[in-house]
């Protein structure tokens, strides 16, 4: 996951803009942002450092040293009459040169979003930091005993016993409990501060302000749902059958804690071949390292700043940050030595690579990734690496035998994972959105429901919980999971690219080619936020974004 300052703000340094005919207006738009960016710049930076300690730490006073610096922050955003301003310019479109431009909608956007009563602001900024921490340092517990994130994972990978599975299942779903009234009251408060700035709810100024359209994504959305629904009901069939005799069952009594993960949204390891134990005496640090230089992008400038393994109090899952726009990028995980974490690993250290090298030259509001999503398809192009014969065959001095072996099954895994994950966001997607269209709902069986429809999975009988709230994103990433669809079709997109033209060579790996490096820095990660995100992607491959690539990779 990249986590990007909580509130979306993004910061500009100004661009020498010469030319004696340059209208005044853009004069002062310069200048505006000059100074906007001396005030806002080591707030931002001081913030991140904050949120970075209090992930952690887990300690309280960490995380309301964070929240009073993004309230400060916040403030500066709302602030009505350097809005106004900003309007005023956007309104009579006087700038011409594209970087200003560029630098006026992201800033314009990032006052708009906080033009809300003082009050309200601080109420949002103080319930997500509760919220978040509360996440941070919640441990379930199985009869009395508190257990790990990754423990639970264990069990639920490996236990053969379905009543320590429903026990383990049941654990990971208690911090939902702990924490849904105080999600559902942010909700109802991001909501009226949407509403304030002329939105109907949240979820359509989050999309808005993300340059996005809702009927644009759904328009993909029900596009994925009808094209992966027979191979995903064909794929589901095939893995129920084998979990069903596995725990000695029948298919339509499975329920979601036969699955391998909380929410079943990654891949069951079901089949003869253990990816995780050509991992487990390997260190997924050290591979990540060595793939990372091998194609151009070194990562021990990132590596040296970040946080990689478990221990009480910390933040149980991962994420990558850019302290500074400046080269100070950071990645927390909790890393063991199996498949998923190489994955999280390769998956955090894409996140990092983008920020890390992009051009310093580039204005600084415009110093970031194209769109969020794009981040994320980078993420995602290398963290499939950890399930790819030939990248292992390469990274781990595997025998062609074993080459061999796991290409038997890495195909299928590839395809289980895509539709597994793609029908998972669909549920998210699907159920965020109704969810700020009204948060009074019954919530649990609006997410049951949706569990059905879009995963196959039967809801558990008499289950009055909150088992939604249990998924983090809700709070600290509210609106963001369709992201992670567009960056699964744009990987495929950029894959395409890189083995047709790039490799020249569909079933070369990517270890050792330090093209692959070259070519991303010079077409995705130097170019910022300088060009829309379509733009960026026509610039990038020769087309704007499309689901063709995606569907040829892993649907049909």
């Amino acid at each position: 996951m990249k986590i990007i300052t909580k509130t979306i703000i993004i910061l500009s340094a100004l661009m020498v803009i010469g030319g004696c005919g340059k209208k005044a207006a853009d004069k002062e738009l310069a200048k505006f942002i000059d100074e906007h960016v001396q005030k806002i710049k080591p707030l931002v930076e001081e913030m991140n450092l904050a949120y970075w300690q209090a992930a952690n730490s887990g300690k309280e006073e960490d995380y309301e040293k964070a929240s009073e610096l993004e309230l400060k922050i916040r403030r500066i955003y709302s602030d009505a009459n350097d809005f106004a301003f900003l309007k005023k310019i956007k309104e009579e479109g006087s700038e011409k040169d594209a970087l200003l431009s560029r630098q006026l909608y992201e800033l314009y956007n990032s006052y708009l979003e906080n033009q809300i009563e003082a009050g309200l602001m601080e109420k949002i900024v103080e319930l997500g930091t509760k919220i978040e921490k509360d996440f941070s340092t919640f441990r379930g517990s199985i009869d009395g005993e508190k257990v790990t994130d990754n423990q639970i994972r264990e069990i639920l990978k490996t236990e053969s016993d379905s009543v320590k599975r429903k026990a383990a299942w049941e654990a990971s779903k208690q911090v939902g409990q702990a924490v849904a009234k105080d999600i559902i009251e942010l909700i109802k408060l991001r909501n009226q501060a949407a509403k304030d700035v002329g939105f109907d709810n949240y979820h359509t100024m989050r999309l808005s302000l993300g340059e996005q359209d809702v009927k644009e994504i759904d328009k993909i959305f029900d596009e994925l749902y009808e094209l992966t629904n027979d191979p995903f009901v064909k794929l589901k069939l095939e893995l129920d059958e084998i979990l069903a005799e596995k725990y000695e069952t029948v298919v339509m009594e499975l329920m979601p804690w036969h699955y391998h993960d909380p929410f079943f949204q990654e891949t069951p390891l079901v089949y003869e071949l253990d990816l995780d134990s050509f991992y487990e005496e390997k260190d997924v640090k050290e591979l990540a390292t060595k793939f990372y230089a091998g194609i151009g992008l070194p990562i021990e400038p990132i590596l040296t700043r970040s946080d990689l393994y478990e221990r009480e109090g910390k933040n149980p899952h991962a994420f990558c940050t850019d302290i500074d726009k400046e080269g100070d990028v950071r990645i927390l995980c909790n890393l063991k030595n199996n498949e998923q974490w190489m994955e999280t690993i390769l998956h955090e250290s894409g996140h990092g690579v983008y920020d890390l090298y992009e051009d310093p030259k580039v204005p600084y509001l415009l110093r970031e990734p194209a769109h969020i999503f794009t981040t994320e398809a980078i993420a995602m192009m290398f963290g499939r690496l950890s399930r790819d014969a030939g990248w292992m065959h390469d990274m781990l001095g595997l025998t062609e035998e074993q080459k061999a072996e796991i290409e038997d099954v890495s195909g299928k895994y590839a395809q289980m994972k895509q539709l597994i994950f793609a029908r998972w966001a669909m549920v998210m997607y699907n159920f965020e959105k109704e969810l700020y269209a009204n948060p009074e709902q019954d919530l649990n069986k609006l997410w049951w429901d949706m569990v059905e429809k879009y995963q196959f999975v039967n809801r558990p009988p008499d289950r009055g919980q909150t088992d939604w709230a249990a998924k983090i994103h809700f709070a600290i990433a509210p609106c963001y999971y369709h992201n992670y669809v567009l960056g699964e079709l744009l990987a495929s997109q950029l894959h395409n690219k890189i083995v047709t033209d790039i490799l020249k060579e569909r079933e070369a790996s990517y270890v050792g080619h330090k093209e692959i490096g070259e070519y991303l820095k010079e077409n995705v990660f130097e170019a910022g936020a300088v060009y829309r995100w379509n733009d960026m992607i026509k610039r990038a491959t020769g087309e704007e974004l499309t689901a063709k690539y995606f569907v040829a990779q892993f649907v049909k």
